[in-house]
């Protein structure tokens, strides 16, 4: 039992590792290019802000498609199923790809539509159009990426994607410095140097995750090009019916966080500044934890394949007792120097010690709010990924959503009440996916 439980950590840990890395290399490129950016013009951040908001909601589209595929690569590998998995890996790059496309065209040329929204100024509204028109282009490449993670994650192969990961972010900052402020030959392009360079970086992930799936040692080397264009219907069907709930549970955060931004905006610059700094600093904290769902949903999925559920049991034991340690850890300095943290991110007393509040509640929910993710995983992985769906509608939508509208425009409250209204929201949502989870009692024989 021992070396049983010493394999399984191993193998947890060898794909929660590369997941932590990879998502601590994308927040540090985000950061760099975002200096860059910030260093062209406050216009320029504008258009980068707003166009992200379209490009987000994308974003949660192909993402959700992705873990549909996952699923179903962790449970046909699981069940040493390889024509099967060989097939929904194809179908779902063929019509992610092909999705991506029709949304191209639609961005590229109305994408205007959906700018207008905001009510930008004519010069954010002409560079931001532009903006759109030339990331519209890497739509594809990012279709692809997506769904390729997916396919190695439910493979369990974790170090892949991280290293292209990695590639993809440096081609990203070394093609964003010399387009942005002009070098090696290069006219400084500005805002649209990066997305250009954006662009550029997504092209060579896409090429990289094709490369990885097509070589000798990939999944798809078998297939012939004849082979990999034909449509399945039902295989794009069941990838659809797993995928599209998680595709709306991203959603819902994505304009949950439209809603609350405007919310925290009307408190007045400081109370802003401190709850954007306030997110970085959680994020630092939980960064460690973002793999734990990931892993959950891969190795229960193998093992549910496999028709071993006591091992898919041991999997979700183990992973839970390793998000407890972890989140542990980071709740602590999140509790007990919260404003040593926020000095970290800013030199700006009051927003340190306004922040510090935010810092310390969120300390409190680490723990439940990463817990849930284990919980919404190993369901995922069972194929009920309709009740994370519903998880994250009621808590954002029944609970953040209108007790922060009400708080903020009927009673007038301070920021602090919205900070206390998302950690309810995390805590209500935690129970409730234990619930569930339990409820389901997956790893039980029906």
């Amino acid at each position: 039992m021992a070396l049983r439980d010493g394999k399984i950590q191993k193998t947890i840990y060898s794909m929660i590792i590369p997941i932590t890395i990879e998502n601590v290399l994308q927040m540090s490129t985000g950061i760099v290019a975002m200096a860059m950016i910030g260093r062209i013009s406050v216009t320029a951040v504008t258009v980068q802000g707003l166009c992200s908001r379209l490009t987000g909601i994308l974003w949660c589209i192909f993402k959700g498609l992705s873990i549909g595929t996952s699923v179903f690569v962790a449970r046909y590998y699981g069940a040493k199923d390889m024509e099967r998995m060989k097939k929904i890996s194809q179908q779902s790059i063929l019509f992610s790809a092909l999705l991506a496309f029709i949304l191209q065209i639609f961005i590229y040329f109305q994408g205007g539509i959906f700018l207008k929204l905001f009510n930008p100024s004519n010069e954010v509204m002409q560079d931001a159009k532009l903006y759109l028109q030339i990331v519209s282009a890497g739509l594809v490449f990012q279709a692809i990426s997506l769904t390729t993670v997916g396919i190695m994650q439910g493979l369990g192969d974790a170090k892949t994607p991280m290293t292209i990961s990695f590639i993809m972010n440096v081609v990203n900052i070394i093609f964003g410095y010399i387009l942005i402020f002009g070098h090696m030959g290069f006219s400084e392009m500005g805002v649209k140097g990066a997305a250009i360079a954006l662009v550029i970086a997504q092209g060579a992930s896409a090429a990289l995750n094709i490369y990885a799936l097509f070589n000798r040692d990939g999944i798809l080397y078998t297939m012939r090009t004849r082979e990999f264009f034909r449509f399945d219907a039902g295989e794009i069907g069941q990838i659809c019916k797993i995928g599209t709930p998680s595709a709306f549970e991203d959603l819902f955060w994505q304009f949950s966080a439209i809603i609350l931004t405007k919310v925290v905006l009307s408190f007045g610059e400081v109370p802003f500044a401190a709850h954007q700094l306030g997110l970085q600093a959680e994020s630092l904290s939980e960064m460690p934890s973002l793999g734990f769902g990931v892993a959950a949903t891969t190795f229960v999925g193998q093992a549910l394949g496999a028709g071993d559920r006591k091992l898919g049991k041991s999997y979700v034991d183990e992973i839970t007792k390793g998000a407890l340690i972890i989140m542990s850890i980071g709740s602590l300095i999140l509790i007990f120097f919260p404003r040593q943290v926020m000095q970290l991110l800013t030199d700006e007393r009051d927003v340190i010690e306004l922040g510090a509040i935010y810092v310390r509640l969120m300390g409190f929910i680490q723990i439940p709010q990463n817990l849930s993710r284990v919980f919404n995983g190993a369901l995922k992985a069972a194929g009920y990924t309709r009740l994370p769906m519903l998880v994250a509608g009621i808590g954002l939508w029944g609970i953040r959503i209108p007790l922060s509208l009400i708080l903020t425009y009927v009673f007038d409250t301070t920021i602090v009440a919205i900070w206390i209204v998302i950690a309810i929201d995390q805590t209500f949502r935690f129970i409730l996916s234990f619930i569930l989870y339990k409820n389901k009692k997956i790893f039980e024989k029906t």
